[in-house]
């Protein structure tokens, strides 16, 4: 209760700092003269910069916008080319989460073959971490001249990003069978000392009836790795039940939602020229450094305000 109440002051405040900015700019319009309009000039731009903040956090009504998320990556066909490209876009997104103030934590991560990753899960907490990020989901393409061929032509690579809500221990809306679980443990790969690389210290999770794995390596300890797998499984189950309420949603409403989940949402081209796409909404930038380096608030943004995108929740 006291989360929700601290979570609720901050909405109102952020309403009521933009009201202020309004009061103060209308105030400086009847008084102003040459050598207010330099303060007018601030003020406008403060005010412009927090209605924008405030219009994309009108737009986070879904009932996990406010979680923290698990965002996992994994590469597609293609070997160390795509493993490459999935170690860029978790390192995209961890920058991301850095320039957002946000706290992230490698729950996973099996290092690629020459390069890059195999697969990789991160817990990211904050405010409306899985609002935002949910812009994320899908396919991410990329165009560039190979690292890894000899003849240095142009390839394509695949990886997919898939984003959990993280449940909370105190939320009852998933309730997991002990009995329906199958642990193992197995010695974890790659950095961490003697005692992870010697131990069978990491922990796979099977959910028997959805056929839901979930595994986790980061911790010293077999314990905390399974608790930190179990709050992984629910996640990962009850971003099933949002999907399959928003399925049936769909059939109800006789529409056709884009499977996010499966299509490419996004190009990265580093060659012939540079310039990243989305290919949902049309925002588009020449930008690659940057974008590589975590500035994603363009396509968060224009995925957000995207009138079909976003359709208001019958339940809302």
């Amino acid at each position: 209760m006291l989360q929700e109440a601290a979570r609720l002051r901050q909405v109102v405040s952020r309403y009521e700092r933009v009201e202020n900015e309004c009061r103060d700019v209308i105030e400086l319009l009847d008084m102003s003269g040459e050598e207010e309009l330099e303060d007018l000039a601030q003020l406008t731009g403060t005010l412009e910069k927090d209605l924008d903040e405030l219009e994309l956090s009108t737009m986070l009504c879904g009932p996990d916008d406010d979680k923290g998320a698990i965002l996992t990556v994994h590469p597609g066909a293609g070997g160390s080319e795509s493993e490459d490209w999935a170690g860029m876009l978790l390192r995209m997104f961890r920058a991301f989460v850095d320039k957002q103030g946000w706290k992230g934590e490698m729950l996973d991560e099996q290092p690629g073959e020459l390069a890059g990753i195999k697969s990789a899960s991160i817990e990211i907490s904050g405010e409306n971490v899985y609002g935002y990020l949910r812009s994320e989901i899908g396919v991410h393409r990329l165009v560039r001249i190979s690292p890894f061929d000899s003849q240095s032509r142009r390839h394509t690579s695949f990886a997919s990003v898939f984003l959990y809500p993280v449940v909370e221990e105190t939320d009852t809306e998933i309730v997991i069978d002990p009995t329906e679980i199958r642990v193992d443990t197995y010695r974890a790969s790659g950095a961490g000392g003697q005692h992870v690389n010697k131990t069978d210290s990491a922990i796979r999770m099977t959910h028997l009836p959805s056929g839901i794995v979930v595994q986790c390596q980061n911790e010293r300890s077999q314990s905390r790795n399974r608790a930190t797998a179990l709050k992984m499984l629910k996640s990962r189950l009850l971003a099933r039940q949002r999907e399959e309420e928003e399925q049936k949603r769909a059939a109800l409403e006789g529409t056709k939602l884009d499977n996010a989940w499966g299509s490419q949402i996004r190009s990265y081209v580093l060659h012939p020229y540079n310039m990243v796409k989305d290919h949902r909404t049309g925002v588009e930038t020449s930008d690659t450094t940057g974008v590589l380096g975590g500035e994603l608030n363009r396509f968060v943004r224009g995925f957000l305000l995207d009138p079909v995108l976003n359709r208001p929740r019958a339940d809302k």
